[in-house]
């Protein structure tokens, strides 16, 4: 089986998703991967020495730079006439193209799978996590997402990939890059830290959220993150939140602080390596999938926490 796997980038670096995606792949066949973008022929060389990686196809072109699903679905589809199955991130550019390129296909996207059990059948999470459903397609050609937490990274450097080059498809006209605002930080990216410190609605204001969070955050070398509560009261940016409908994320370390852990919030978390929870009802859900609690005023034992570190 001959497998497509699509290279998240930023134009410079892969993104660490793609490494997990090259896991997954693996367990399908031999795995190629496509790198589409302006000028990404380094990105395209990065991508030949991901160990398990075959053959890297980079598709060049203005129309291309910021991976418009419109721009790269024909490509994907193009080059599917040589293989068995497209597989990409679960991130907001996979679940982006995905779609279109099952579309063209005329086939059914599988999404977010947690496992591959054979060529056909696979795992994936539903009721918010709540259940795992065993899927099997009898579609000739898949088209996959994969929840990049449920995989190992492939590792980046030890492979010895091809890179060819194919054409790019022109401007398609359907849709146009209008701006990007893209948060800058120097604390690690949420989906690939290896410790997070979330805060939910317990924290009252934005002022005390920061004030609190960033603090332990900055000792711990931690990104931070938050719940869908404290994001939709103001408290933390859209990109901080953690959840069913926010990031799926699995650290070493996940320390929740003023959340009382509801379903959509456990869903993005609760394959965390190691859960410390900090909340004063000590009936609050999330002490259940915690293994660290600790019952308290947060207004109290984070400043102690912070000065202790």
């Amino acid at each position: 089986m001959s497998v497509l796997v699509l290279v998240e980038h930023d134009g410079s670096a892969i993104k660490d998703a793609t490494l997990a995606t090259v896991t997954a792949a693996s367990q399908l066949g031999d795995v190629n991967a496509l790198v589409v973008g302006n000028n990404a022929d380094a990105v395209a060389q990065a991508a030949a020495k991901i160990a398990g990686v075959g053959k890297v196809y980079i598709a060049n072109g203005p129309a291309l730079e910021h991976q418009l699903a419109e721009a790269v679905a024909p490509i994907a589809v193009r080059l599917m006439e040589s293989h068995d199955a497209f597989v990409v991130p679960a991130t907001t550019t996979g679940k982006n193209i995905a779609p279109r390129v099952a579309a063209l296909l005329d086939v059914m996207q599988i999404s977010d799978i947690l496992s591959v059990e054979d060529a056909d059948t696979f795992t994936r999470p539903i009721y918010a996590g709540n259940a795992i459903a065993t899927v099997k397609s009898k579609d000739a050609k898949k088209v996959i997402t994969v929840r990049t937490t449920a995989f190992d990274k492939a590792a980046a450097d030890g492979g010895s990939g091809t890179v060819e080059q194919v054409e790019a498809a022109g401007d398609p006209r359907t849709s146009s890059f209008v701006s990007a605002e893209a948060s800058e930080s120097e604390r690690p990216e949420l989906t690939s830290a290896k410790i997070i410190v979330s805060g939910g609605r317990a924290f009252g204001s934005s002022e005390q959220f920061h004030a609190l969070l960033d603090p332990l955050a900055d000792k711990l070398g931690a990104a931070v993150g938050a719940s869908r509560a404290a994001v939709d009261a103001g408290y933390a940016p859209n990109d901080y939140q953690v959840g069913q409908t926010g990031k799926i994320v699995a650290p070493q370390v996940y320390v929740a602080i003023g959340i009382s852990g509801a379903i959509q919030h456990l869903a993005g978390m609760k394959d965390s390596k190691t859960i410390i929870a900090i909340n004063k009802d000590e009936e609050a859900p999330i002490f259940q999938v915690a293994d660290i609690g600790l019952v308290g005023d947060l207004f109290k034992i984070v400043p102690e926490l912070t000065e202790k570190l």
